[in-house]
Order: C-alpha cells, then structure tokens, then sequence
C-alpha cells in the first residue's frame, strides 16, 4: 500500500472545506440569459448543442446555472464531481425523466433507460452477453465480418473509389452485434439490408423529442413523426423476426436453454423459466437497445479515430508498426488474445474518445434530495454533465488539448486519464464497452495491417463538424485506401 502523500492531504482537506461550508443555491449561480416563463428552452441549437454548453462554460465558468421553464438546471464540468454522482447511480441519481418516456414509447425500453430494480433486474442476465468469456467463444464470427468489411475496403481501394466512412462502419458494426447478441448474420456489408436504413433515422428522432418541452406528437403527428412512426414499424418487425428465430432454435436444440448462445437466447430462456425475470416488453426492448448502441456509438468511435490518426503520422505510423510486428503474416489478429494485446491501438482508441467521446453530455435527475459541488439539489433536480470539457480541463495537462496516445501508455496522465469517462462511471458502467474496445481493435489492426491511409476527412478538406443526434458523430467523413504490399 502506498503511502499517503500531499496531493492526498489536500484533497482530505478540500473535502472537509466543502463539507463545512453552507450549501448554496443553484439560482445564484451565472448562466445565460434566458427569456421570461421560458427560460433557455428556445434558445437550444440540437445539432450543436454539446457545443453551444461548452461555449457557454468558456463564458460563465465550469459550473453555471440554466433554465428549463422555472426550473433551475445545474450544469457541471468537473471530473471529480461528475464521477462522484455518477458513482451515486442508481439510488440517488437517475437518467432525466423524459429520457425513458420517449425510450418506452418507441418500444426500446430496456437496460439503458431502465432505472432503480428494474435496471437491477436486467443488468446482470445483459452484461454476462458481453462478458471476455462469451467474447472469446464469438472471435470466429467476428473475424469473418472483418474478413468482409477487409474485402470491400479492398475493392473501394482498387478502384481509387472513396469510402463512406461512416455508413461502412455502422455497416460493420451492425453486424457485428446481430450476430453476437441475437445469432444473425445480417451481411450488412456485402447486401444492403432495409434494417439499417430505418435504423439510422431512429437516433435523430429520439434526441429531438427528448430535448423539446412539451411532447406534441401525443396531440398532433406531423410529417416528421409519421415518418418516424414508419422507421420504428420496421426496426419492430425486424426485432419480432430476430425473436422468433431466437424461440425457434429454443425449441429445435432444447439443451440451448442451459447454454445459450447469444443475448437473445439467454433472455428468453430466463422468460420461459421465470417470468419475473424478464417481461416480454424488456425483452424487445433490450433487442431493440443493442440494435441501436451497437450500430452508432462503436462506429462513430472508429471514424474518429480514424481521423485523427491520419492527421497524426506519426502516431499512426507507431501503431502499424505494433500491428506488423504482433501479427506478423496475417492479415487480421489470429486469437482472441492477440487481438486484446494491441496496446498502441487500445491508447489511440483511448485517446480519441477522449477528445471526441460520441456522449458528451449527460443530462441527469435527483431520486431524492441531495448535495453536488456544494449546492442544495431538491428531488427532481436535473443536472447537465459535460464529459468533454471536464476531460479538457486546462488544469490537468499543459497537452491536455493535444491528441497524444503515448499518455495512455507511459502512465505519466494519470489525471487526464482519470478525468475521460467515455463508457460512464460507477454501477452503471456501459455493459458493451468489451465488445466496443474489441471492434474497434480488429478494425483498426485490420487497417494498419492491409491499407495505407491516403486521405481520411469531408470532401473539401478541413476538421470534420460535429454533430449531435443522441451521440456525437463526425460529419462527412471520406477515407481513401491504398493496398499495402506484402512483406
């Protein structure tokens, strides 16, 4: 056990400063000006909005007040602090409320939105889908679709054809995740299916209606929403076929219900042997959750890695050399294990989550009265947490701005480290991060191992935008390959 040192003492005595001091009212707190009744409701840009609050923390302070209606809105950005409430999850702080009602009416409600016993209840049968143990048993699968999405890059660089990056890899990453978590092999790939189409307009859809006042489509649909009433048709019919194939092999191969072999099955199994296991709602739900999660946030990750390492040669030049001296002659990591060693890859992924995490805020609820930063918070009391900006904190690296992978490995960062939570914090930690850390290394090895990186951006060159539509996501993003020779 190491011994306590003055950074400890300070923070010893930091705590108890904070502990003895009166809590303060959030209304004190600057922020910006708002309109009467209203408040900042109207003033909200969806598209920008993580940028609009971090524009708003470079002019108030790293902790400021908003108002939604009368309602006084905390906004944070300090690690430390963020990472303190979200150990306090589940029992003292939750997702906003309007995050599982519009979750639940589109039929996704399942571990991500569900709270308190409800999220008890079904953490433990989804997290053990993603467990190393049942990764390792997946790798051939998912060898093959990299095997795929290898072949098409090498078609596209044949040609000279630029690569849409971002729909190559949700591509990818969804079938990737049908195949672990309901036994599917879509093929995304090399046959487009209808699914990804519909898919990709759900997300959008959902954050808009998150983010509005007052839910009008219970009153008036218009275009936009019978649109999206027609989207969410086929990703159900699509998770009522993925359900009954699943009850079929159930019922074909019966000894499935003591070894099941993906997500899917094991929940059904638990719905057939107990019914308070799951319900029949939480089991759509969860299929519809994965769909959704697995297809945006790990393929939205890659592009930008992706990106920042073609800006950054050198950085990727270290990493190719990594991947060439670890696989040798193959063309893809050979074992499960290989691909988990890949440590130059692990901090550019790190790095990159870091500096563009696909959720960069956080939008969280009070169970019951509480204290956060020093201020008096009531039951129901929301809080708006920004996860960039409190992983850029000036006061943690003169770099910390910089995209500079060595900090993950030479362990001299540890507070910048410490500060980055792309796959949250606490209890509720984001179960798909194993898979999510795993994809990212067999795309990224397969890459090093095969291509030369020619150009990776938006047509026109520059920094691509970005955009928020429930995750953060790069807009435009262009690759251009070149086939490696062989050594």
């Amino acid at each position: 056990m190491r011994e306590p040192n003055e950074a400890d003492d300070a923070a010893v005595a930091r705590a108890r400063a904070a502990d003895a001091a009166p809590l303060r009212s959030v209304a004190a707190l600057p922020g910006p000006r708002g309109w009467p009744l209203i408040g900042n409701l109207l003033q909200f840009d969806l598209p920008r909005l993580h940028r609009q609050f971090e524009d708003w923390a470079d002019r108030h302070g790293p902790t400021y007040r908003l108002r939604l209606g009368r309602r006084e809105v905390l906004v944070i950005s300090d690690a430390e602090t963020i990472a303190a409430l979200l150990r306090d999850r589940p029992d003292t702080w939750r997702r906003m409320r309007p995050i599982e009602a519009v979750i639940r009416e589109a039929g996704g409600h399942g571990v991500f939105s569900a709270e308190g016993d409800d999220w008890r209840r079904q953490r433990r049968l989804v997290m053990s889908a993603f467990d190393p143990g049942h990764l390792k048993r997946f790798y051939p699968s998912l060898q093959r679709v990299t095997e795929r999405l290898m072949a098409s890059w090498r078609e596209a660089a044949r040609r000279g054809e630029a690569i849409d990056l971002q729909a190559s890899l949700m591509r990818y990453t969804v079938d990737v995740t049908t195949g672990l978590a309901f036994g599917v092999d879509l093929n995304t790939i090399d046959a487009p299916h209808p699914l990804q189409e519909h898919l990709d307009k759900l997300f959008p859809m959902l954050f808009r209606r998150v983010n509005l006042p007052f839910p009008y489509w219970h009153y008036l649909r218009l275009p936009i929403d019978r649109e999206y009433d027609r989207h969410l048709r086929r990703v159900h019919e699509a998770v009522r076929g993925f359900v009954q194939a699943a009850r079929q092999r159930l019922q074909d191969e019966p000894a499935r219900r003591e070894r099941p072999t993906d997500l899917l099955e094991a929940m059904l199994a638990a719905r057939d042997a107990d019914g308070s296991a799951l319900t029949e709602e939480e089991v759509a739900g969860n299929v519809m959750t994965v769909l959704l999660a697995g297809e945006d946030t790990t393929a939205n990750t890659l592009g930008w890695a992706i990106w920042l390492l073609h800006e950054h040669p050198d950085d990727w030049q270290a990493l190719v050399a990594e991947v060439d001296a670890a696989l040798g002659d193959a063309r893809l990591p050979p074992s499960f294990d290989a691909a988990r060693g890949l440590a130059s890859i692990e901090a550019s992924v790190g790095e990159a989550m870091r500096l563009k995490p696909v959720a960069p805020l956080l939008f969280m609820e009070a169970n019951r009265e509480t204290a956060l930063a020093g201020f008096r918070l009531p039951p129901g009391a929301v809080v708006f947490c920004l996860m960039r900006r409190a992983a850029l904190d000036a006061r943690l690296a003169e770099d910390v701005a910089d995209f500079r992978p060595g900090r993950w490995q030479d362990g001299a960062d540890r507070a910048v480290q410490k500060a980055s939570m792309p796959f949250g914090a606490g209890p509720r930690l984001c179960p798909g991060r194993y898979l999510a850390l795993l994809e990212m290394k067999m795309v990224l090895g397969m890459l090093a191992r095969n291509f030369e990186l020619l150009e990776v951006g938006p047509e026109g060159g520059g920094a691509p935008g970005e955009r928020m539509a429930f995750t953060m996501f790069p807009v435009g993003l262009k690759m251009r390959l070149a086939e490696r020779a062989r050594r």
